[in-house]
């Protein structure tokens, strides 16, 4: 079987490091799926969830807030700005967000303010995204 080793990493912490089948994640320009021996690729990631197939079947969920991903034909590796496993997001916390980014939006004075209630409502929008996702798998 062949495998690639994928690498999740933030500013503060190395989230995953292990063998992989394939790796789900947001790209800026859409989603992409990466299998072994994939073509070497350098691009932005959005917000949203990075899908890890482990080697033994397993799969593993971390939220990313944006980043980098390098691809090379043996591995993968995710430079995040922010990463969260799966199961340490926060929902009230990602609600909180989101009703913050919801407000400065609409009180939102400036261009530099829109944008930055925008990513900040994109970040909370993708992280309940992703607590829905993993509750229906339940």
């Amino acid at each position: 079987m062949t495998t690639l080793q994928v690498d999740v990493v933030s500013a503060e912490a190395s989230l995953f490091s292990g063998e992989a089948k394939f790796v789900a994640l947001p790209g800026v320009s859409g989603e992409l799926g990466i299998y072994p021996r994939h073509t070497p690729l350098i691009t932005r990631i959005r917000p949203g969830s990075v899908r890890i197939e482990q080697a033994n079947g397993e799969q593993a969920y971390i939220f990313v807030a944006g980043g980098i991903l390098e691809v090379q034909p043996d591995g993968v590796t995710v430079l995040a700005d922010t990463a969260i496993r799966g199961e340490d997001l926060d929902e009230e916390k990602a609600r909180a967000a989101k009703a913050s980014a919801e407000e400065a939006l609409r009180q939102a004075s400036s261009e530099q303010a829109l944008a930055e209630a925008q990513a900040e409502l994109a970040v909370a929008a993708a992280q309940l995204a992703m607590l829905r996702h993993l509750q229906a798998k339940k």
